[in-house]
């Protein structure tokens, strides 16, 4: 199993930007595709980005396309998500998780959620 701890999130103001990164444990990280999902309050938890195992691959979610740029390093097992041109839809906690994908969605490999990385956009 991966254990995973997200950071770098934080105040700031529409159109701007913010990098989070997850950091994760266990030797298998390579092996696993990774994503980041988010969860405004008051709505369901929703997929934001994946990457698959070597980085190549990757995916978003349509609201987020040509804004976020999702990336790992696998040598220092850290996947980090890149946000720009932020909007005040894009406040919420986000989560990093190993991830697989049953063709329609995007699911949480474990079903466990770390604490997350609040990120605030302010208009």
């Amino acid at each position: 199993q991966v254990q995973l701890v997200e950071s770098g999130g934080g105040l700031v103001q529409a159109g701007g930007s913010l990098r989070l990164s997850c950091a994760a444990s266990g030797r298998t990280f390579s092996s696993y595709r990774m994503g980041w999902f988010r969860q405004a309050p008051g709505k369901e938890r929703e997929f934001v980005a994946a990457i698959n195992w070597s980085g190549v691959n990757t995916y978003y979610a349509d609201s987020v396309k040509g804004r976020f740029t999702i990336s790992r390093d696998n040598a220092k097992n850290t996947v980090d998500l890149q946000m720009n041109s932020l909007k005040a839809e894009d406040m919420a906690v986000y989560y990093c998780a190993a991830v697989r994908s049953d063709g329609s969605r995007w699911n949480n490999v474990f079903g466990s959620w770390g604490q997350g990385t609040q990120v605030t956009v302010s208009s």
